[in-house]
């Protein structure tokens, strides 16, 4: 179906976005995935060709740009590039709304230059080893010592966890307030008592560092409290959907250019003395996927439309992200089905491409939770 979501602009944009993967990316993937991390100066190199910072005001670097639409370019080519290992998706989703609408001017002159520019790598901190996806159960602590906050706890699954420059660290400040007791702080890069664990050994995106955190008495300034004190959780349920249409984003992006690779591959297989692609079978196939993937973007695209009006609610990210990351994982199993005993070996796109996506209904809110926030928005 064609897509009317964006104009010529944001085509020159995709095109220097695609050049910029297949120079300063794609070459050098697979020794990343072998590495488990994608060094810093590829981040400096995404931000001087301008793939970080949009929505960043141009006084402190970024385009000044309220535009999602920049953003799901950014995400839609590293997912046809197979780029699992940039972070940048975290940067420019999950923590802009946080760096850019909850500092103060103090903060923004400090922390956004480096954001926009790459040489301040980002990270958010809420899962904890016992809370999954449970916020409210999370039991990282800081307490209030003068002009500083105490922060003691351990974080797990951090996304740019070892490259993180800035950790924004959900933590409880008033356990006796209940969700009105959390709030956020950032800690930045060598301060004592802040550690990382091991970087954590995932079944797919391998070179995407994710890594534990630890915080022992860290001595968090006040000037580091982001947003406004109690409010953490607030601040992250406004936050969320954006989150969220990010995950679908890329879901739909993934399972596009896996089912482009794989009808392409069928017309190009042979068993039987024909390509595998004149089977019904094959065609059936690759007409749902087809289908679902183009239902999938065509709703991804409205929240969108609906995100830079300020109008996407919970419930529909919460449907974007559970049924595009569930359709996604279809996609990719039936592709990989239709590699036959190719699709398990690693050297073929899809093998990893499956496993790089799994994760994506359990990240940012798994399925489950998902349906719980749409069920409750029915008035269940």
């Amino acid at each position: 179906m064609k897509r009317e979501l964006f104009d010529a602009d944001h085509d020159l944009f995709r095109e220097s976005v695609a050049e910029f993967l297949k120079r300063d990316v794609a070459p050098f993937h697979d020794q990343w995935e072998k590495d488990g991390i994608v060094p810093r100066e590829v981040w400096v190199r995404a931000g001087r060709v301008g793939l970080l910072g949009h929505g960043v005001p141009e006084e402190f670097g970024g385009t000044g740009l309220h535009d999602y639409r920049y953003n799901q370019i950014v995400n839609e080519e590293i997912c046809r590039a197979h780029a699992s290992g940039l972070g940048i998706t975290l940067q420019n989703d999950v923590m802009a709304p946080y760096m850019v609408g909850l500092t103060n001017d103090e903060q923004k002159g400090r922390w956004l230059p480096g954001f926009a520019s790459g040489e301040l790598i980002t990270a958010i901190a809420m899962t904890e080893p016992g809370t999954g996806s449970d916020l409210q159960g999370i039991r990282t602590s800081a307490v209030r010592d003068g002009d500083e906050f105490v922060l003691n706890g351990s974080k797990t699954f951090i996304t740019n966890g070892i490259n993180a420059d800035l950790v924004i660290v959900v933590c409880q400040t008033d356990p006796e307030a209940g969700a009105q007791g959390f709030s956020l702080l950032a800690v930045e890069r060598d301060m004592p008592g802040f550690d990382r664990g091991r970087n954590l050994d995932k079944i797919g995106m391998k070179a995407q560092d994710t890594a534990e955190l630890f915080f022992d008495n860290v001595r968090v300034p006040a000037a580091n409290l982001i947003g406004t004190e109690g409010q953490g959780f607030i601040h992250l349920l406004q936050n969320l959907p954006q989150e969220r249409l990010s995950i679908a984003t890329c879901a739909v992006a993934s399972a596009d250019q896996m089912l482009q690779h794989t009808i392409d591959y069928c017309r190009e297989r042979t068993a039987f003395g024909r390509s595998i692609g004149r089977f019904q079978n094959t065609r059936f196939v690759l007409a749902e996927l087809a289908t679902e993937v183009d239902l999938g973007r065509t709703y991804v695209d409205r929240g969108v439309e609906l995100l830079n009006k300020g109008e996407l609610t919970v419930e529909d990210a919460a449907k974007a992200k559970w049924w595009t990351t569930e359709m996604c994982n279809r996609v990719m199993d039936r592709c990989l089905q239709l590699h036959g005993g190719y699709g398990y070996m690693m050297e073929y796109p899809v093998a990893r491409a499956w496993q790089d996506t799994r994760v994506q209904t359990i990240y940012g809110g798994t399925t489950e939770i998902m349906k719980e926030i749409v069920g409750r928005g029915l008035g269940l």
